[in-house]
């Protein structure tokens, strides 16, 4: 299913006609992460570093694709798929969702997962996820930070769409740029921030889309994106 995801985004990340990508599930859980009875029968350094490699590879790969990515949550989203929650760009969730980074309770740190939860929580309620492996429900969640948004499961996926709807109405360059720029000024100190968001806001405002959302502004009509 790794190789699967990757090779999706992989084949969309230069598609134009693609402005939001939704990571959704079938069954009854979003992601109830890593196969234990598979790792278990492969006891052998090679494949773990290979697995946690080609799954660090993924969550890095949703980072940089130009296109923000949602994660569509219902059911229980554990481990590795706590993870996936806390590596798409937003999150909203069901009101039946349970989050955990449970690997604790059978002798397995969540270090991986630990990557992408505390970039999204604060370092003790992560902690506490990491370190007790106990679930927290989706109002939780969302309080955490873990999630943008809780509604009941039947209003799950218009809520996904309200919200992909509202990144779909702005410009695609503008939004390209965004995210471009969010991530890596995360990692560095707030000087070179600065230096990286001043540059991205000078490279933004060459492109025609924002050219032509300012002279709508000024001239009160709807914008025309041309996506360049």
């Amino acid at each position: 299913m790794l190789s699967e995801l990757q090779s999706t985004l992989e084949s969309i990340a230069d598609d134009k006609s693609v402005r939001v990508v939704v990571i959704a599930a079938n069954g009854p859980a979003f992601c109830a992460g890593h196969d234990l009875k598979e790792m278990r029968g492969n006891p052998r350094k090679e494949f773990y570093d290979a697995l946690f490699a080609q799954c660090s590879k993924f969550m890095l790969t949703m980072a940089r694709l130009p296109q923000p990515v949602i994660a569509r949550v219902h059911g229980i989203a554990t481990a590795a798929g706590c993870q996936l929650v806390a590596a798409c760009d937003l999150a909203v969730a069901a009101d039946n969702s349970r989050f955990a980074t449970s690997g604790i309770n059978v002798g397995l740190f969540c270090s991986t997962p630990a990557v992408a939860l505390s970039r999204n929580l604060s370092r003790k309620r992560a902690m506490e996820m990491l370190l007790t492996g106990e679930f927290i429900d989706a109002p939780t969640a969302k309080d955490f930070g873990l999630v943008n948004r809780v509604v009941p499961l039947d209003q799950l996926d218009a809520e996904v769409k309200n919200l992909a709807n509202a990144i779909i109405a702005k410009s695609p360059v503008a939004v390209a740029t965004g995210k471009r720029m969010f991530y890596p000024q995360l990692e560095v100190g707030v000087e070179e921030a600065y230096q990286q968001a001043a540059e991205a806001m000078a490279c933004n405002m060459m492109a025609e889309d924002a050219g032509e959302g300012i002279d709508a502004f000024i001239g009160k009509r709807p914008p025309v994106w041309k996506g360049r």
